[in-house]
């Protein structure tokens, strides 16, 4: 009995240290790929994103983005992710960002808001997209980046407070 007891006790040792090693290669190795990554993108989408228009502006500023006209639009068929990243893609599945039966319609990096091209970015859905441009504008994308990415482990995709801001922003300016 006592074999199988060092057997358990071993075996739940190892998983916690497991759990520990999986955050630190989170943490330290794969978010930092990631958040360079989408530094890249946001410029990419930068130079070959169109501005807001006159109504996306207003929008924008009432949301309170400083610099609205930083903010572009970028058409996409597929919003992008680093697939070519291992790692970085079973994170991302295991995240919930991609896999089967995932569409990602729109995202923000930095100022720069891809959209999945037959994706209708009515005002609800900009503002919700242009919360997000906010919430990094507030801080920065590394920092959004790790904040996002723990509450999505923590708490879900729709209970992440990040989220749960955009949202609001949702029903606020859906009319309703």
């Amino acid at each position: 009995m006592t074999v199988v007891k060092s057997i358990f006790v071993v075996l739940i040792l190892s998983l916690i240290g497991l759990a520990a090693f999986y955050e630190d290669i989170v943490s330290k190795i794969l978010l930092p790929q990631y958040i360079e990554w989408g530094y890249e993108t946001e410029a990419q989408g930068l130079k070959l994103g169109v501005p807001l228009d006159e109504e996306g502006l207003k929008l924008a500023k009432d949301i309170g983005v400083k610099s609205p006209e930083k903010i572009r639009i970028v058409s996409v068929d597929v919003v992008p992710f680093p697939y070519d990243n291992f790692a970085l893609k079973v994170l991302g599945e295991s995240l919930g960002f991609i896999g089967e039966d995932i569409i990602n319609e729109a995202q923000a990096f930095g100022y720069s808001i891809y959209v999945r091209k037959g994706y209708e970015l009515d005002k609800p859905r900009l503002a919700h997209e242009i919360v997000h441009v906010l919430q990094i504008e507030r801080s920065n994308f590394k920092d959004v980046t790790f904040q996002h990415l723990s509450d999505l482990a923590k708490y879900g995709y729709s209970k992440a407070p990040l989220e749960v801001e955009a949202f609001k922003a949702n029903k606020k300016y859906s009319g309703s």
